[in-house]
């Protein structure tokens, strides 16, 4: 039965963000992915979502070895997006595009999505009229539903939405926890997707795995429910507000896999005790002094030290919450693989590219200070 109001291909709410992969010496570990492919599909759902950069272009081919090479094309739905570090005029789009179908192996996506947009970013898609472009695609049959995905604040989304009314689905980071943020403004911006009549695709719903790796306090409030996991109660809230068409979950093994299918099968929304155990769960997460990074590594590739951001936050997000001298040793680790929190040197392309907008130069010095005296 079709549970989805939004578009009729979708039968139900919940997709596979392709993001985070399981990984085996630094590649997608295939046989697994196969199985959680089949696994997912086997429970009814059928929407994986990608991107040419994702894993520095491995996930688009392990959907082409895993999924699309493996199964009917009417059996899944599959959307890819436009990435503004990929292109520089309107002629390298459809190239690209091109590119990003052989990838994938398919002749068209179902849903394709202007990448990442925001107010720097989108002057660069208007610019090449990349919004045209995908337009034409959608006229081909090479592209089924246009939409974007978006890193900014309402202000901007609104701008956007009302210059280009063609767009048939927006695709938010909103979680708990940013729903109040004012660096993220998840519920203004779902209001503005109300408001302009665009379905909700949730992205991040337990904001990069920090909302399922919750401090003792937290986790326990939501143990006194009985009732499921950190990230059932996270995407399950995701999922209960009435605009939302999909959540995706950044699943990287058949543990996280199963944990998700188990809770989404049926799915429910949160009821009022759970609700109050949430937000008593963000208030604990509000006192705590964290780094909000996501761990989406777009800050990475172009860092010219090769320091791993996103991984040097988490050990300096678990020494603030766990005081484990484990996370030394992770440090020393990752420094090992890449540059030093304090050889930064501040050309500041990693805040150009966070979609959190965090201020990477000034955090960077902070983690040199707990784990370089």
């Amino acid at each position: 039965m079709n549970t989805n109001p939004f578009f009729p291909e979708m039968k139900q709410n919940f997709g596979f963000g392709c993001m985070r992969l399981p990984m085996k010496d630094k590649e997608v570990d295939a046989p697994q992915f196969c199985r959680m492919i089949d696994e997912f599909l086997a429970a009814g759902f059928t929407y994986f979502d990608t991107a040419h950069g994702y894993l520095s272009g491995k996930s688009e081919t392990a959907l082409r070895e895993c999924l699309t090479s493996r199964c009917p094309r009417e059996a899944y739905l599959l959307a890819d997006k436009l990435s503004y570090n990929f292109f520089e005029c309107e002629a390298d789009i459809r190239p690209l595009f091109q590119t990003q179908l052989e990838a994938c192996g398919v002749d068209y996506f179902d849903f394709y999505l202007m990448h990442a947009q925001n107010a720097d970013s989108y002057g660069k898609y208007t610019a090449c009229r990349a919004y045209e472009t995908a337009q034409a695609l959608k006229a081909e049959g090479r592209v089924r539903h246009v939409g974007m995905s978006f890193h900014d604040k309402a202000a901007v989304l609104d701008r956007i939405l009302t210059e280009h009314p063609e767009l048939e689905f927006v695709q938010l980071q909103f979680n708990y926890l940013d729903y109040e943020n004012p660096s993220v403004e998840s519920r203004l911006c779902y209001e503005t997707c109300v408001r302009h009549g665009k379905p909700v695709v949730v992205m991040e719903p337990v904001k990069g795995g920090k909302l399922v790796l919750l401090p003792d306090e937290a986790r326990a409030v939501l143990d006194s429910l009985h009732g499921g996991t950190p990230a059932s109660y996270a995407i399950r809230y995701a999922a209960g507000f009435p605009n939302v068409a999909m959540v995706l979950s950044g699943m990287s093994d058949l543990a996280q896999m199963r944990d998700n299918l188990s809770f989404m099968k049926d799915f429910r929304p949160l009821g009022g005790a759970e609700n109050e155990a949430i937000r008593q769960v963000v208030e604990i997460l509000r006192r705590q002094e964290q780094i909000p990074c996501t761990g989406c590594r777009y800050c990475t590739d172009g860092c010219p030290q090769k320091i791993l951001i996103p991984d040097l936050f988490s050990c300096y997000n678990e020494k603030k919450l766990f005081g484990s001298g484990e996370c030394d040793e992770m440090y020393d680790y990752y420094t090992s693989e890449g540059g030093n929190a304090s050889d930064c040197v501040g050309c500041g392309q990693c805040e150009q590219a966070c979609p959190q907008h965090l201020e990477v130069r000034k955090l960077l010095k902070s983690v040199a200070e707990v784990f370089e005296k």
